[in-house]
């Protein structure tokens, strides 16, 4: 019985070789296809995590291909140029693999202008190998076996027809068997529901026929968003075997797949590592993506890098706290805990030492960014996300939220904000959401705090402008002491002025920075040893509380609890209660204010 899908065609117009425009062309069908169904393909996501986004991770790839590719007529040039874009734009599992398929396919095509259906079919099942090569765990029932028997099935009709349309349209039925048995793989309350990746390659394909069926006409696709979209089930994240979906990007020379597989193997699972000796790319779940980082800059440079918490992604669909999202950048400095109790979402600011580059809090920690602070020659430089990132990350939490709120590092110290509210304009506009960005003229712990008192109002069912009006109120009732051991980073990085820095730097005394109501650093104090500079903190302190009932306080450091202990016990006696958190300051604050620097905030009641 003849599939719906090929009931719609008729063997018309033989199509026996094409050109690189035309395989070009034939792929942008392809991407159109993908972009249509993405949130279909997000919906049924649940391998090797349900977390939702095959759609977009492949909507991605396609987009890099579509926007990055100048066609040539030579084949084998429009091929090496889809398969590099593929590369550098993929994501996840399935973009990753079906890019380094496409890496398979244009080094077996041998250098032709022209591709005939024979040299096709030899081409994309010698690609196979490339594919399952790439994977450190092959997984059967999913995009790859898919892959492999569609191309099987190809190269097995190869000898007896030589017309694209026609092997394409029986190879196609093939692509859709093979798709229906991933099923059964999947351990899944949804038993119909088939492998996300592997429906992504059969969609992918469906554009491709309808590309050679319309009679080669040219393709132009729109740029489309990336959409995310929640899973229609819960999935317990109690399965979920490593916390962080990490990706990166390495450019580099005479690299090897085998030795970065080997490098952090021992890091995770769901390990893929496509690409060529100049261009790697890497997934990997796994707990500490900092490592991951560390051990593969060592064989190249990191052009790209991203890291997704999946256990928060899986919480925020089984146990979503309210209908209010909630968004900060990693100078906030929560630890994990409060982060995933509140779901409290970030983007991470980025760090460069010269050519590396790290993600704040994510791929770098805090006591390895001091050992480089120490030892390179020149202060590290910082860069806010891009505005695709928080579109991005606004769209996300539209689609799972009523409204978001969202407060990031003070403007004075960074351009964040900013991207952010642009990038909350743009996504309100698109859907309709009411997305308020309120600068509470904080960073660190300061900024931690007004967050989780936030998340609380809002958990206790606080409406939306209230919040936002309460977010006001605590930026006026709040301090922070910034206790620095000196003032050689502050000043470096412009952060103070230059006649007080160099004042304090020639007498070598140790500042204490406050934050002024707009926001702005300034010089509050000196000390002339780091207990004395502690204990005046300890009573600026105690007179900004004294007859007040503080809601709480938090305590941020860069690698120096020894002096925290001491702080904490002091203020203990004070307050008559211990510090909500305590927690290492991100590398982006420590690279400002310097090593051994501790942040004090409180807010009152």
């Amino acid at each position: 019985m003849q599939h719906e899908f090929e009931k719609r065609y008729t063997l018309e117009n033989r199509v026996t070789e094409i050109n690189g425009i035309q395989l070009y062309n034939c792929f942008v069908a392809g991407a159109q296809k993908i972009l249509d169904n993405q949130a279909l393909l997000n919906k049924i996501n649940v391998f090797p995590v349900a977390d939702a986004d095959t759609g977009s991770n492949m909507a991605s790839t396609m987009l890099s291909i579509v926007n990055n590719v100048n066609p040539q007529n030579s084949v084998k040039q429009t091929a090496t140029a889809i398969a590099d874009a593929a590369l550098i734009g993929a994501r996840g599992n399935s973009g990753i693999i079906f890019a380094q398929y496409l890496y398979g396919f244009s080094q077996e095509i041998g250098d032709v202008v022209h591709l005939t259906v024979k040299n096709f079919a030899e081409s994309m099942q010698k690609a196979v190998k490339y594919a399952y090569d790439a994977i450190a765990n092959p997984q059967e029932g999913t995009i790859i076996s898919v892959i492999k028997d569609w191309a099987n099935s190809i190269y097995n009709m190869k000898d007896s027809c030589d017309d694209f349309i026609n092997i394409l349209l029986n190879a196609f039925s093939m692509a859709l068997e093979s798709l229906k048995s991933t099923a059964r793989w999947i351990a899944t309350k949804a038993k119909s529901i088939v492998d996300a990746g592997a429906k992504g390659f059969v969609v992918f394909l469906e554009g491709m026929v309808e590309y050679f069926k319309s009679g080669l006409k040219t393709i132009t696709i729109n740029n489309s968003d990336i959409v995310e979209t929640e899973w229609l089930d819960t999935f317990d994240h109690q399965n979920i075997t490593f916390r962080y979906c990490t990706e990166s990007l390495l450019s580099g020379e005479n690299m090897s797949k085998e030795v970065i597989s080997e490098m952090i193997k021992d890091l995770g699972d769901s390990m893929v590592v496509a690409g060529s000796t100049t261009k790697m790319r890497l997934h990997i779940h796994t707990d500490m993506p900092w490592v991951v980082m560390e051990r593969i800059q060592k064989v190249g440079n990191i052009i790209y890098q991203k890291v997704e918490d999946m256990v928060m992604q899986n919480d925020i669909v089984a146990n979503k706290k309210s209908n209010i999202g909630i968004l900060t950048d990693s100078t906030c400095d929560l630890p994990e805990e409060l982060l995933l109790k509140h779901h409290i979402q970030v983007v991470p600011l980025s760090i460069h030492f010269g050519k590396e580059c790290y993600l704040d809090h994510l791929t770098i920690k805090s006591k390895p960014f001091i050992e480089k602070l120490y030892s390179y020659p020149e202060l590290p430089t910082s860069a806010q996300p891009s505005l695709n990132e928080f579109i991005n990350k606004y769209n996300y939490l539209t689609s799972h939220y009523d409204s978001v709120i969202s407060s990031h590092i003070m403007e004075c110290l960074s351009g964040t904000i900013n991207g952010s509210r642009k990038a909350a304009e743009k996504v309100s506009e698109k859907t309709g959401k009411k997305i308020s960005v309120v600068d509470t003229h904080s960073a660190s712990s300061s900024l931690g705090l007004m967050l989780v008192r936030a998340a609380e109002c809002i958990e206790q069912g606080m409406p939306h402008d209230e919040v936002v009006e309460k977010l006001k109120e605590w930026t006026r009732n709040s301090k922070m002491w910034v206790c620095c051991n000196t003032v050689k980073y502050a000043f470096k990085s412009g952060r103070l002025s230059n006649f007080k820095s160099f004042i304090v730097k020639c007498l070598g005394i140790m500042p204490t920075i406050t934050i002024k109501p707009d926001g702005k650093p300034t010089l509050s104090d000196v000390s002339f040893s780091s207990r004395k500079s502690h204990d005046r903190v300890i009573e600026s302190f105690k007179k900004f509380v004294k007859g007040n009932k503080i809601w709480n306080y938090a305590i941020t450091h860069a690698d120096n609890m020894e002096a925290v202990l001491y702080i904490q016990e002091r203020i203990k006696e004070i307050t008559g209660k211990s510090a909500l958190y305590i927690t290492d300051a991100s590398p982006m604050i420590t690279g400002k204010v310097g090593p051994k620097t501790i942040s004090i905030s409180v807010i009152l009641e």
